[in-house]
């Protein structure tokens, strides 16, 4: 374990450097210095550049990527959909915020642990499912004030036991119509004016989405589930809606996009693909897809993480649409002294570029620590001051599909999507690359130490977050080189350093507590600085 782990199956590759190993770390844990005895005094002034070797691999990264319909099906699953009946978690109207609490407890047991979160959606009519609707409400009955004055209520139970629950990712606004997806029936102009309010002031610290954002409950930012994800029928429609609504608003910059790839109805075969293992499996069906994310800035993605893990082409394709949704730090670059003296400073800076599709949506600190390199403790950290992760924008403007109408004689069919060569797709507006800066005062004993980079989940401040860098230790930090004091000087690491392997690391987890849901809200947008 620790600074010069091995895995069984490199051990035999890597025994001819053990020895060197153990006297690098002897020496280090001495005081001394393998290199040199003493810094001179150039060195102690000097700013190291180090270029972390970018991770190829897809990221299990939380708050994005392929959804859970039921836990655990996908390697790649951080979020969990969880559809919940009103009478669940509100019977009677004097159930108190307690009865969903407690439902929460239940059936989120665990998840934290996995490093797991929940996008929970409110229903009244599931079909093939008993009626949801609570003691006191007629099955149906969307318009009376009963109704109204319940929902409104019931709303703000939710907003009390949702809004700072850090196992809440985001919030689907359901309620409405089957599977509450906000048809058969729609939702009133009314309902929506009340609902999107109650919305609004129930949740300001998360993220609450809708279906067909650019229509119903307008006003309030809400982020976007579409129901349908790249399917043939709905590509001119709601496909292109959703672009343009991102053009002109900018929805995705603030807001979460989302939704479920479906496959029960209309021309699905075509695309997405007759099943999610097709979907994945099938390059045809895998680029329309991936364009697709591209080109709405998608963040996470359910049903389609039904396939069959024992298909190989389609465990592949599943790896390379994670990569695509959401969000991918990649470090171009981190400079950082050399060494510190008794009345220096650590000064770090990185520089770091969005490869995924959207951004993160909610501020957590990044963090920078010193670890001993003989067993890997931490030593010290401290977090950035004034870094908002959420301004860590991706590129803009992917190629749009080409739309075609389709020949016949039936008017009302909706044009046709396909997309250009893979080599004629890209962002109009490449993603910039973020310059983050840190001026830190830490105080160690003389020696080295090794340098990590980590972001932290607010609930527990614990590194939970992953850059795209195979620079990275089991627990979620990212080593980028070693820092002198008293006297000594940094280097890189040397070549013998062993990183551990991110796709194998389970250790990534949050806390659930009190403390927890009070830093989760203190690291959230302040009133201030809200984003719709």
């Amino acid at each position: 374990m620790g600074f010069w782990r091995s895995s069984a199956r490199q051990a035999r590759k890597w025994d001819w450097r053990f020895l060197a190993r153990i006297a690098f770390a002897v020496a280090l844990g001495n005081g001394g210095l393998p290199w040199s005895a003493e810094a001179a005094p150039s060195d102690l002034a000097e700013m190291i550049h180090v270029t972390p070797p970018a991770f190829d691999g897809a990221l299990r990264n939380p708050l994005m990527g392929l959804t859970g319909r039921v836990l655990g099906h996908s390697d790649w699953e951080s979020l969990t959909h969880d559809y919940i009946g009103w009478r669940e978690i509100e019977g009677s109207q004097n159930d108190g915020v307690v009865k969903i609490k407690a439902y929460c407890d239940n059936a989120w047991k665990g998840l934290p642990e996995q490093n797991v979160k929940v996008i929970p959606r409110v229903y009244l009519e599931y079909p093939g499912k008993p009626d949801a609707w609570p003691d006191g409400l007629r099955a149906g009955d969307y318009s009376s004030p009963e109704f109204q004055l319940r929902l409104r209520r019931f709303i703000e139970k939710l907003g009390e036991a949702w809004n700072t629950d850090p196992r809440v990712a985001f919030i689907e606004l359901g309620i409405f119509g089957k599977w509450g997806e906000h048809h058969s029936p729609a939702p009133s102009a009314e309902l929506q004016r009340l609902a999107g309010e109650a919305f609004a002031r129930a949740f300001p610290d998360k993220r609450v989405s809708v279906r067909q954002a650019w229509a119903e409950f307008v006003g309030h930012g809400f982020g976007e589930y579409w129901d349908s994800f790249a399917h043939w029928d709905q590509m001119a429609d709601n496909g292109r809606e959703i672009a343009a609504l991102n053009e002109k608003t900018g929805l995705f910059e603030r807001t979460y996009i989302g939704g479920e790839v479906a496959y029960d109805w209309g021309n699905w075969r075509i695309q997405p693909g007759e099943s999610p293992t097709a979907s994945l499996a099938d390059p045809r069906h895998l680029e329309f897809i991936i364009n697709t994310v591209r080109w709405v800035h998608c963040t996470q993605l359910e049903w389609i993480g039904d396939y069959e893990r024992q298909d190989g082409r389609a465990v592949a394709g599943a790896a390379q649409l994670q990569k695509a949704l959401g969000y991918r730090f990649v470090l171009d670059d981190v400079s950082y002294s050399s060494s510190v003296g008794d009345d220096d400073e650590l000064k770090i800076e990185l520089r770091v570029r969005n490869l995924g599709s959207a951004p993160f949506y909610y501020r957590w600190p990044l963090e920078a620590s010193l670890l001993d390199p003989r067993d890997q403790h931490v030593v010290w950290k401290e977090t950035f001051s004034g870094v908002d992760l959420r301004e860590w924008q991706p590129g803009r403007g992917w190629t749009s599909p080409i739309l075609t109408s389709p020949s016949g004689s039936n008017p009302g069919e909706p044009a046709r999507a396909t997309w250009p060569d893979s080599g004629a797709v890209g962002w109009s507006q490449p993603p910039i690359e973020h310059c983050v800066q840190g001026v830190f005062k830490p105080r160690l004993p003389k020696g080295r130490y090794l340098l990590a980079l980590e972001i932290l989940d607010p609930a527990g401040m614990v590194p939970s977050v992953c850059f795209a860098t195979t620079q990275y230790l089991k627990g979620g930090r990212h080593p980028v080189g070693l820092v002198g004091f008293g006297g000594v000087c940094g280097r890189k690491l040397p070549e013998a350093f062993r990183f551990d392997d991110q796709f194998s690391d389970r250790t990534l987890h949050y806390e659930v507590s009190q403390v927890a849901k009070s830093a989760t809200r203190l690291t959230s947008s302040t009133a201030k600085e809200r984003l719709p």
